[in-house]
């Protein structure tokens, strides 16, 4: 008797009716007319093959050569080949099996760090599981040459496990939908009647959308939403106050006090909130943002104070809140100059900043956003940086709209490719972008499969755009037609050393380039969008995960190149190298440019050494949105506060003052949103630790 060693070792009987089921399916779904008796025939010359060897033992691998020669020795060549093709796609298939096991077994041990919003408890851990698996398969969907264009490096489709399943982020109609009420699906949830209520149910708005995305979401206009339910509390206290029979000289008065204590109770209770309540199978908090700042009444300005000095206070202990990110709307004539009737909620925002990192600032005097607010049409953003305003297919502004789906460009490698020529480059860049396009149009024709039924509660409950009037077998194309389908880049600093020795902050040559490669990109987005009449736009890229893993192929593939792939990180979209010495003002100025080209998305940082004051975040702002086009900002610092006691620590300090605790907690900013310091991912530790200060300074030598 003859016995076959199977992968794993086992020895079984040889058993013939396996070889006649090889080449049975090998060739189904195929063209080729193979009868029943020839397969059988075949075998039997396999068998007489074997026999002639006078084994005992035969390897798989040993019988599936034998039965490709005998196919290609009788004039059966195609099946041949089929047959072959079939090996091949059984090895990849077993491959990958054993690559998800063996990841499998690693999430076992500790999540890895894609995400610095996930932590490492059983349900992340589930969720990495879940999302390794849906990976695998969508791979396997899509044409070959796009899953290699992605497993390769070339290119990196963002969520790939969410392919299949949903879309990105959400600007949520949040004044709309509070004022209608809504369904979570477990039962109907009345309108909002008090800012109280409102506040609640801006919470269960985030956590709930979030449920139905793979990305962040956001109040785009979250204090004048808020504003809208101030006065039905105004009108209850004031009817209680009369009950008590209260002198009517004094309502007025003791009625605001006491509606200002309701709205502080009710801000302090979302920043509460949203720090603890969790998404996505309790992996994670929402990934949230608040656009707050342009306030259209008293009643606004008063929720946008109250939300930004229970943010200052932090939490319990006055740690670090995480969420929401908070994005404070800068604007000549409403709160950037000291004679706007807002002018004190803007240096509010800067002496919150000072202390918490957040807010961020969005310029509304940038001329892209501009064009928008003189139409009443406010822009938002979220602290991931996704941007969204114009519209092909109908309402414009980003209220019930987001990013679909990214891909980003592995820009760095194509600098690598091009040897020197900028001709060759855009030549691989065109190519590189044909990719991206042709991925995303895939992406888009997988999703319009799927119905508002498997969005049940952003399209179910008509939170997004374009899910007017749908039914719950309705498909979902409407709303992927209303979305911006995003091409993004890392790694540009890099890209300009590859090309030209230098990037943009050495050298004004590679500071000119880098914005025409980079206008070139959104000129191609442009002419998508008139072409496919889809919203497409450039999206600086807020590259996570992704900063290490392009690097790590490319130095596998080229070897270790000074300025290029000399670390284990890209730098970010179009940022200055975080190691380089520059000035604040320099930096602003060689990144401004950036912002009006990447219409999905974008942000710069200036990054302290210790916390600063108000006082310098308004100086640094004021140049930035007087001086130049540049539009959403961060000033970066190093938070570290006592766990035990809630105090935060100087500079260089490993001791709380206060308590004699050295359980400290370090709080940084990863790609637009904060994070503790253990979360970041391998790439994003190591950028973190090369960040040195901007200077004030003039370092300039070009």
């Amino acid at each position: 008797m003859i016995y076959v060693v199977k992968r794993d070792g086992r020895e079984v009987p040889f058993n013939s009716i396996k070889i006649t089921n090889a080449i049975e399916r090998a060739t189904d779904g195929t063209s080729y007319n193979i009868k029943k008796s020839e397969i059988i025939e075949l075998t039997q010359k396999v068998m007489q093959r074997i026999e002639t060897l006078d084994k005992k033992q035969l390897y798989v691998e040993e019988i599936q050569d034998i039965v490709e020669k005998v196919l290609l020795g009788n004039g059966y060549t195609l099946i041949g080949i089929a047959f072959s093709d079939y090996r091949q796609e059984r090895n990849k298939t077993r491959g990958i099996k054993s690559d998800l096991m063996k990841f499998i077994e690693k999430i076992g041990i500790e999540t890895d760090r894609d995400n610095a919003n996930v932590g490492n408890n059983y349900s992340s851990k589930l969720l990495r599981i879940a999302s390794e698996s849906n990976k695998w398969h969508n791979l396997s969907i899509m044409p070959k040459y796009l899953s290699k264009a992605h497993e390769n490096g070339d290119v990196y489709y963002h969520d790939l496990d969410s392919y299949n399943l949903t879309i990105n982020c959400l600007h949520i109609p949040t004044k709309e939908v509070l004022e209608k009420g809504f369904n979570t699906d477990y039962g109907y949830i009345r309108k909002a009647k008090g800012i109280v209520s409102a506040a609640a149910l801006s919470c269960i708005l985030l956590q709930s959308t979030q449920n139905d995305m793979f990305g962040g979401q956001s109040h785009p206009n979250f204090d004048n939403d808020m504003a809208s339910f101030v006065k039905y509390t105004r009108q209850e206290i004031i009817q209680e106050i009369i009950e008590l029979g209260v002198d009517e000289n004094k309502i007025e008065v003791l009625a605001e006090r006491k509606l200002r204590k309701s709205i502080e109770q009710s801000m302090r209770g979302i920043v509460y909130t949203v720090n603890t309540m969790h998404s996505r199978m309790g992996s994670q908090v929402p990934f949230s943002s608040m656009n707050i700042g342009i306030p259209e009444s008293k009643d606004a300005a008063l929720v946008c104070e109250i939300f930004l000095t229970e943010y200052e206070k932090g939490l319990g202990k006055g740690e670090q809140p995480i969420f929401p990110n908070i994005i404070f709307r800068v604007k000549k004539g409403v709160n950037r100059e000291k004679s706007d009737p807002y002018h004190y909620l803007y240096t509010l925002a800067c002496r919150v900043a000072s202390r918490r990192m957040n807010p961020t600032f969005m310029n509304l005097d940038s001329d892209f956003n501009k064009f928008y607010y003189d139409q009443g049409i406010i822009p938002a953003t979220m602290g991931c940086r996704t941007y969204v305003c114009s519209n092909v297919n109908g309402e414009e502004g980003p209220k019930g709209r987001g990013n679909i789906a990214p891909v980003t460009i592995n820009l760095p490698r194509i600098g690598i490719l091009a040897k020197g020529s900028v001709d060759e480059f855009y030549k691989l860049l065109d190519n590189k972008l044909q990719i991206a396009r042709e991925s995303l149009m895939h992406r888009y024709d997988v999703l319009k499969k799927l119905k508002v039924k498997d969005l049940p509660f952003v399209a179910g409950q008509g939170l997004i755009l374009g899910s007017e009037g749908l039914t719950a077998c309705d498909s979902i194309e409407p709303i992927l037609k209303n979305g911006s389908w995003c091409i993004g880049f890392i790694g540009l600093a890099e890209t300009l050393v590859a090309l030209t020795g230098k990037h943009h902050a050495e050298c004004e040559e590679s500071r000119k380039l880098g914005v025409e490669i980079i206008a070139y990109i959104r000129n191609y987005t442009d002419k998508l969008t008139e072409e496919t009449k889809l919203n497409w736009s450039t999206y600086a890229t807020p590259a996570e995960g992704l900063s290490g893993k392009f690097v790590l192929k490319d130095k596998a593939l080229f070897g270790e190149i000074q300025g290029v792939t000399d670390k284990v990180y890209y730098t970010n979209s179009y940022h200055v190298p975080v190691k380089y010495l520059i000035s604040i003002k320099e930096k602003i100025d060689i990144e401004a440019p950036y912002h009006k080209l990447c219409n999905g998305g974008h942000i710069s940082y200036i990054e302290l050494d210790d916390y600063p004051t108000g006082e310098i975040i308004m100086d640094i702002l004021d140049y930035a949105y007087k001086q130049t086009n540049i539009s959403y900002m961060g000033i970066n610092f190093h938070i570290r506060y006592c766990k035990d006691c809630g105090s935060y620590l100087q500079s260089g300090a490993n001791k709380c003052m206060k308590c004699g605790s050295r359980n400290i907690q370090g709080i940084s900013r990863v790609t637009g949103y904060l994070s503790l310091d253990e979360r970041f991912s391998s790439g994003k530790t190591a950028e973190r630790s090369d960040r040195i200060s901007h200077t004030t300074n003039h370092t300039t030598t070009y």
